[in-house]
């Protein structure tokens, strides 16, 4: 039985509450003001971020996937709460085979200045599809994150796309790789945004890495 004390709970009626879209950053001096912690989510195109923020949020279009993948280098910023409580940063889609040099180096530039430079960032979510578990450039954002000193939790999606002993392997790889770096938390979240799966589970995580103090 769920109580008014419990996480789960508590993090269900913050997220029924105002969430609004703030604004786009192209690069660091068009930053919001660090005002507020925030949790950022990173992924490779198409690991189904935006379908994850909108389940976490409860909204169906909050975050939007690009038409292009790997074509979007901005960080979104989400304003969570009224008063506003803390806020939530879409990172740029990483690993698209077709994004030119150019924008890869685009990409690298303002991902790392960010996770290096922004005082208020309180973790973040590495999403990991499910399907294909680590891939090397995901351990490349990995080792950014450990070099950032930022603490981050993987969160493997699309859980409903594959079978259920695939899922527990994947699972237990992804969580043997993780104790291998040094900012990644060893428990790993597995959702699906289609089915609610976990998702109340990492809103309550998200909510908590927020507030911490």
């Amino acid at each position: 039985m769920e109580t008014e004390d419990d996480p789960v709970e508590r993090a269900r009626r913050l997220f029924a509450g105002p969430i609004e879209f703030l604004k786009s950053a192209p690069g660091l001096q068009f930053l919001p003001d660090p005002e507020v912690p925030e949790i950022a989510f990173s992924g490779r195109s198409n690991v189904g971020k935006s379908s994850l923020i909108n389940a976490l949020t409860g909204r169906k279009s909050l975050a939007r996937a690009s038409v292009t993948p790997g074509r979007t280098q901005e960080l979104n910023f989400f304003d969570v709460g009224n008063p506003l409580t803390f806020r939530l940063v879409d990172m740029p889609g990483y690993g698209y085979a077709k994004a030119p040099p150019r924008v890869v180096e685009q990409w690298k530039r303002l991902v790392r200045d960010f996770l290096r430079g922004r005082v208020v960032l309180k973790r973040t979510m590495l999403l990991i599809d499910s399907r294909h578990g680590v891939k090397p450039v995901d351990a490349e954002m990995m080792e950014m994150l450990d070099q950032a000193a930022v603490g981050y939790r993987i969160v493997l999606t699309k859980a409903d796309k594959i079978k259920a002993s695939e899922l527990a392997a994947v699972t237990a790889a992804t969580e043997a790789e993780a104790r291998k770096h040094s900012a990644a938390y060893p428990l790993v979240h597995v959702t699906s945004a289609e089915k609610g799966m976990g998702i109340p589970e990492l809103r309550a995580a998200v909510m908590q890495d927020a507030l911490e103090t």
